[in-house]
């Protein structure tokens, strides 16, 4: 075994000649710098490499101007190889160095290899150990080569716009793709992409768990919630359930009744006031809840009968009010609507917009901007087990900046009602699926 210095201003000046000089089965022992950089002069850089002492195959006639031959050849490869970059990537493959041009980053000087003792051991022994080590060497230099692609590819993300797929890198495809087929406005999207690269620590974009999870939390930073609070003496609460027709609003009114009336911890007193009487049997479904539920109810078709019902259920905690359902294009009954909301009351009414979560982004857009004329102050969504697609609701909540009540997942009542929580929205948009859950 043999050992050889090699000297040079920077470590990969001498890696490069060592390896010109000694072929790529040298075995590199240790790096140091034994010249710091200074105003006269450059740095200087030492490696040390061991080679196989091989003695000249001896008996061949011409063996002198095959050496002589050899040396031109050296010396005329030394002479093409001083015009190459002084930054080279050593012992890297083909496909990293395509990829550092591609993206005009220059790949960095690599790692020294761990210094080894070089020791008189037996050849079968010493060809053992090579052999480990170069398969060390080996999966060392994958891993390096892998972290060298992702943070080339995370460069290149943040030179680009996320309204373009093709530039999303590996990690972040995952949530792009989920996120986009979920039915979110693009925009929304792309903005929440730029949230997360501007604020996003980069050490953890290396990890796709890591990146999901922040994604994650900044999505639920972003859907405002209304609180379920308890109401304490004398308070008390008049919700009104405005929206479309078949969303499921007299359903969601017999869940909330059932809610206040028999499941909290605290038991109010329930009173319901039905101002659709329009529908064949709906008063009739209705008064069959109340009378199972042992909940007083009243109905009205005209503004001085529904403040008279009011006085008659004001020893009642909660009163719940049910709307007829209407497009969101029948102006004249959004006005009508208006009319009962415009009634002296001692307690203001809460209006609640109620919607279906299969509605299409834009259709919500237009039954919230139609309704508004009431003055929305919260936002039901009903049929959340009806859909795999989530995104339109969290586009219009980020929009509207409405903050949402209560989720409805399925028919059954009282079971399938659920005060709203930014988590539950969010991983039924991660997951594409809604799980019924009682709170």
């Amino acid at each position: 075994m043999k050992l050889m210095t090699f000297t040079a201003p920077t470590p990969a000046q001498a890696l490069k000649a060592a390896q010109r000089e000694c072929g790529e089965d040298a075995l590199v022992v240790s790096t140091k710098q034994i010249r710091k950089k200074s105003l006269s002069q450059p740095a200087l850089y030492e490696v040390v490499v061991a080679i196989e002492d091989r003695p000249p195959a001896a008996g061949k006639k011409g063996g002198s101007a095959a050496s002589g031959e050899k040396t031109a050849r050296k010396r005329h490869s030394r002479k093409e190889s001083a015009e190459d970059p002084e930054e080279v990537l050593v012992h890297i493959s083909e496909a990293a160095r395509q990829i550092s041009e591609i993206a005009n980053v220059s790949a960095p000087p690599p790692r020294p290899r761990v210094q080894v003792e070089v020791e008189e051991e037996p050849a079968g022994g010493r060809h053992k150990e090579r052999e480990v080590e170069e398969l060390r060497e080996i999966k060392s230099e994958l891993v390096k080569l892998a972290d060298k692609v992702k943070l080339i590819q995370n460069m290149v993300w943040e030179e680009k716009k996320p309204a373009r797929p093709g530039m999303v890198p590996p990690e972040f495809a995952e949530i792009y793709r989920i996120a986009k087929k979920s039915g979110m406005d693009p925009m929304h999207l792309d903005e929440i992409m730029r949230l997360t690269l501007e604020h996003m620590p980069l050490q953890m974009r290396s990890s796709t768990q890591t990146v999901r999870r922040y994604f994650k939390t900044l999505l639920r930073k972003m859907v405002p919630v209304r609180i379920e609070r308890e109401l304490v003496p004398p308070q008390k609460r008049i919700l009104m359930l405005v929206g479309p027709t078949g969303v499921g609003k007299t359903t969601t009114l017999a869940k909330l009744a059932a809610r206040y009336a028999y499941m909290m911890e605290k038991k109010y007193k329930v009173g319901i006031i039905t101002l659709d009487t329009y529908r064949i049997g709906a008063v009739e479904q209705l008064m069959q809840y109340a009378k199972m539920m042992r909940i007083g109810i009243e109905a009205v078709v005209d503004p001085p009968e529904f403040l008279t019902a009011l006085q008659t259920l004001q020893h009642m905690d909660i009163i719940l009010i049910d709307t007829v359902g209407s497009s969101q294009y029948d102006k004249e009954k959004i006005e009508k609507l208006q009319q009962f909301l415009s009634t002296h009351t001692d307690v203001g009414i809460d209006v609640s917009l109620v919607m279906g979560a299969p509605t299409k982004l834009e259709d919500l857009r237009t039954i919230y901007g139609n309704f508004s004329l009431l003055g929305i102050d919260t936002l039901i969504f009903t049929k959340l087990d009806e859909t795999r697609g989530f995104g339109n609701i969290f586009s219009l909540v980020y929009e509207t900046e409405k903050p949402v009540s209560y989720f409805s997942t399925g028919q059954e009542v009282p079971d399938d009602l659920m005060c709203a929580d930014s988590d539950y929205l969010v991983e039924c948009l991660m997951e594409a699926r809604a799980r019924k859950e009682r709170r």
